[in-house]
């Protein structure tokens, strides 16, 4: 490793088909904000996160490629049914809300539902490609992370 870093795993790539659709979606229906917007020849790029996680950072990179740009050829792969992207909020409430914000958009896949653990209380929701995003209460993920990765 040149960089001085451990290996880490940094982010997830979407290849969309109108990026400021996604964008729009994305800092609109999650928490994540944007970070970074490009253009190349190529097309148009952007990266959503967190500010607040500079020590552990994790990125949402976005790319739309232009007609006759794409390097790696292809129709867009999609996330779901289950195959998701997972985001932990604080209540149920705040599940219920995220639901609400994707009924009134469009984009609710399915409402909020208590499941047994590890699951826990949550809705999923289709981003304007039809990738699945998964908003969760009471599933623990970040705080089994935070307990066993110290």
């Amino acid at each position: 490793m040149t960089s001085g870093h451990l290996p880490r795993w940094t982010h997830i790539a979407l290849r969309v088909r109108d990026i400021d659709a996604s964008i729009e979606f994305y800092t609109q229906q999650t928490p994540l904000e944007l970070l970074d917007r490009r253009q190349d020849d190529d097309g148009f790029g952007a990266w959503l996160g967190h500010r607040d996680s500079p020590d552990a950072p994790f990125i949402l990179v976005l790319a739309q490629f232009l007609d006759g740009h794409d390097p790696f050829g292809g129709e867009p792969a999609r996330l779901g049914p289950f195959a998701h992207l997972g985001i932990e909020l604080e209540s149920r409430e705040a599940v219920d809300q995220a639901a609400a914000r994707a009924e009134a958009g469009g984009f609710l896949q399915s409402p909020p539902i208590e499941l047994p653990q590890p699951i826990g209380y949550v809705c999923m929701v289709n981003d304007p490609d039809r990738n699945t995003i998964e908003f969760s209460f009471d599933q623990g993920v970040f705080a089994f992370a935070q307990q066993h990765m110290r």
